[in-house]
């Protein structure tokens, strides 16, 4: 928003507080959906254009844009004519991004990925509001937790007060939220009635507010040792911050002392 020098001096601090408060507003919600991070899997090649692994890449992509996955949130497609085109893609949106705002992270992160490895078989590239991960290699079903392909974040603010009373209640919610994840049955509903394995909650912390979440992709095999391992990596070292989150393949964390996801 651009505003003329001829507005006057009395006017201009009270606009530019008000754009300071939209901007925070729009960012501490994640609607900007922001780029986290990539990798290029360099071990799985390159392919040729024109080639069939090109062709396969595209078939699903392209489903994934026009079919239901959306809803859900979650798609996991292969293809193979032969071995040497074989290739998976799995998409998983957070669970507070669905239907039209999933398909819109999804057309994103596919855009993104090109960009970032024009030509590469596999990869994996993180939004905030979902990720992609392709792959060349078959993987069992479920899948067991890779914990080579996972990176943290941290708000830059330290704690106040106590930091390690501080991370010992958001560890107990952690557990209150994967607990409340597992027994039902890992699977919340959506507002439209479909199944998502993500739980999330807030909770009073003295005079603040604690907001975390909890999401399993649906392939893998043990969504609470998954979890567990992440959560613990956020206080590795006690490096402990006013909020923080672990990404990866299989499942990913995050605890902040402001709202982040739809309501």
């Amino acid at each position: 928003m651009k505003f003329s020098y001829s507005l006057s001096k009395r006017f201009s601090l009270p606009i530019l507080i008000l754009q300071f408060l939209i901007i925070h507003s729009v960012s501490s919600l994640n609607l900007t959906n922001e780029y986290l991070n990539h990798k290029c899997f360099l071990n799985q090649g390159k392919y040729k254009s024109g080639s069939q692994y090109e062709e396969n890449l595209n078939w699903i992509f392209d489903d994934i844009r026009t079919s239901p996955y959306a809803l859900t949130g979650f798609s996991h497609l292969s293809v193979e004519k032969t071995p040497a085109d074989f290739v998976a893609v799995t998409s998983q949106c957070r669970g507070d991004t669905y239907e039209s705002k999933c398909r819109t992270c999804i057309d994103t992160v596919i855009s993104g990925f090109r960009k970032r490895c024009p030509s590469n078989k596999g990869g994996i590239i993180w939004y905030d509001q979902c990720l992609l991960y392709i792959n060349t290699i078959k993987e069992k079903d479920p899948a067991p937790t890779n914990y080579k392909n996972i990176f943290s974040m941290h708000n830059p603010n330290n704690v106040r007060g106590d930091a390690k009373l501080f991370a010992m209640r958001v560890m107990d919610f952690f557990s209150e939220l994967t607990l409340k994840e597992l027994t039902l049955k890992v699977k919340k509903i959506t507002n439209n009635g479909l199944l998502n394995f993500y739980s999330a909650g807030e909770k009073k912390l003295g005079k603040n507010k604690l907001y975390a979440m909890v999401q399993c992709i649906e392939l893998t095999r043990d969504c609470k040792s998954c979890l567990a391992w992440s959560i613990t990596k956020l206080f590795k070292n006690n490096d402990i911050k006013q909020g923080g989150r672990v990404l990866g393949t299989n499942c990913n964390v995050r605890y902040e002392l402001y709202p982040f996801l739809r309501s």
